[in-house]
């Protein structure tokens, strides 16, 4: 029983209704996102000042700011000075709001469904953070980390599981890192993705850490494969480690465990 079916029975209100409230709180989240994901990596505060135009600085009216509908509205261009907004803002606002109904589907409780989204969402900041800068923040990880072992339970993740899996996932990748370097002498890993790791181990534990290891593994290597085939990366070319980590990570969350029970019954 899902937990869209747990709230429509408790509340006795339509499911519909339901998944579309969870619809709309996700693109509210997933429109914060888009402050965390601008913010944070140059050191500035999510909670003021509020909405400024990157280009003229102006304060974004309210109206402007209602998730997708907004930019829609302004069809992409500022209302002051009508420099284009980039498409990416939408389209996090969408990919929260996906989240949150993708939960509610999918969790076997409300809190699940909770505590899943807000993986999600700290998925979706990783995601972009690192491919725009080339980093993972402490401020994200950590608090996860801590979070996970916490709440790992609503994922279906026994609290040994947990442990195993954040100090698994921290010792493979710190140990991965170090011999990269020892073997060619600079880093091929941040400590940003090591403390990542750890905190996937948290939440998904040391099966799921571990196929969250291999996805990500697999997919980084075919897309530099492809770079390398078009000329455009080399041997030691670096790739940001977390945008194939946290989309493995977020597909283990809904099919991991069914993919860990198939493996086994090879």
């Amino acid at each position: 029983m899902s937990a869209l079916t747990h709230l429509a029975t408790a509340t006795e209100l339509p499911a519909g209704l339901l998944l579309a409230g969870g619809l709309l709180l996700g693109l509210l989240l997933g429109s914060f996102l888009n402050v965390v994901v601008w913010r944070l990596p140059r050191g500035e505060s999510v909670a003021w000042p509020g909405s400024r135009c990157p280009a003229c600085g102006h304060a974004v009216r309210p109206r402007d700011n209602l998730p997708l509908l907004g930019w829609l509205l302004l069809r992409g261009r500022c209302r002051d000075c009508a420099a284009p907004i980039s498409p990416r803002y939408p389209l996090v606002e969408a990919a929260g709001g996906l989240a949150a109904a993708a939960a509610l589907l999918a969790a076997p409780s409300p809190a699940a469904a909770a505590a899943t989204s807000l993986l999600l969402l700290a998925l979706i900041a990783i995601f972009l953070i690192d491919l725009d800068h080339r980093l993972i923040l402490d401020v994200i990880t950590l608090p996860g980390l801590a979070l996970g072992l916490l709440l790992c339970p609503l994922l279906g993740t026994a609290r040994p599981d947990a442990l195993l899996g954040a100090a698994g996932g921290w010792l493979v990748l710190e140990g991965v890192r170090r011999g990269y370097r020892r073997w060619r002498g600079i880093d091929g890993l941040g400590g940003g993705d090591v403390k990542l790791a750890a905190m996937l181990g948290a939440w998904l534990g040391w099966q799921g850490v571990l196929i969250t290891f291999l996805l990500g593994s697999l997919v980084g290597a075919a897309f530099g494969l492809a770079l390398a085939a078009r000329g455009r990366a080399g041997r030691l070319t670096a790739l940001p480690y977390g945008v194939f980590l946290a989309p493995a990570a977020a597909t283990v969350i809904f099919w991991g465990r069914a993919a860990w029970s198939w493996y086994l019954g090879l």
